[in-house]
């Protein structure tokens, strides 16, 4: 087994960030004594190919230098592949657009993250696991269905570049295209299935999303519950006046809100849905 990291790097990450300042951050690294290959992705979905092709031949420690898009790509490489996985560690070299999931252990960015590697702290965090029609997807952060998995993809596809704001225009157009939907589910020993509209389903393991939306304030990535929050059905005039309070967890707080701990969901869908797994 190969006791290096390997750091997958999106040169992409951060609006083009990451390529100016990820070769000097892994050399400074190196320079510290900490032992590092290093390969960049080329594409979308690269970095899971990658992840996968560095776990057969014997790396177990990888480091995701980018955003939270490199870090879901690299787990959902590792994890995809057929048969057991063993241990594995993932560090970050946070310099993408949202760095959510990072958010919950720190907000002080690749100083913190470098810090870590070098001491060698770590510590075991969940891994969130959606199975569908045609696989199964890994999510460090969070999965969701309806508004934020529309923000996200709105954003992704048309915003990113803007970062933070980027996402604050994902919301205020959806907030004008606004849909609120039925997704049928049941958690853990649930008999009866709910299928009442709401505004939108998120399923988390950690806090943030969007980079500083604290959309689970009690979520705890090393729990091992999914921290469940379900919006209902509001209108936009009340949605526009609770956006503030999805920045400081206090929405949860909302007459519509429920948030729950649960270990399993199921759904029973009539036709395909849009998720977001990891802004």
């Amino acid at each position: 087994m190969n006791d290096k990291f390997l750091a997958i790097v999106n040169p992409a990450a951060g609006g083009g960030r990451s390529a100016k300042l990820a070769g000097a951050q892994l050399a400074r690294l190196k320079a510290k004594g900490l032992r590092v290959d290093a390969i960049a992705s080329m594409s979308p979905g690269h970095a899971v190919q990658l992840a996968r092709e560095a776990y057969g031949q014997g790396y177990r420690r990888f480091l995701a230098v980018g955003g939270d898009g490199t870090a879901h790509e690299i787990i959902n490489g590792i994890f995809s592949r057929e048969g057991p996985t063993e241990h594995v560690e993932l560090g970050f070299l946070p310099m993408g657009t949202g760095n959510s999931f990072l958010r919950d252990f720190t907000d002080k960015g690749v100083e913190s993250s470098v810090e870590a590697l070098l001491a060698g702290r770590k510590r075991r965090v969940d891994v969130l696991r959606m199975c569908h029609a045609t696989g199964t997807l890994y999510s460090l952060n969070l999965l969701s269905v309806g508004f934020t998995a529309d923000v996200g993809a709105l954003a992704n596809r048309r915003f990113k570049a803007l970062g933070h704001l980027g996402y604050l225009l994902g919301v205020l157009v959806r907030v004008v295209q606004l849909r609120r939907r039925a997704f049928k589910l049941r958690c853990d020993d649930e008999t009866s299935w709910d299928d009442r509209r709401c505004l939108f389903l998120t399923f988390n393991n950690s806090k943030y999303t969007g980079g500083t939306m604290m959309i689970a304030p009690s979520a705890d990535p090393s729990s091992g519950y999914i921290e469940f929050v379900r919006w209902g059905p509001i209108g936009r005039l009340g949605l526009l006046k609770m956006l503030p309070r999805l920045y400081d967890g206090t929405h949860t707080q909302h007459p519509l809100s429920e948030t729950r701990r649960v270990k399993q969901v199921q759904f029973a869908l009539d036709e395909s849905l849009l998720t977001s797994p990891w802004t």
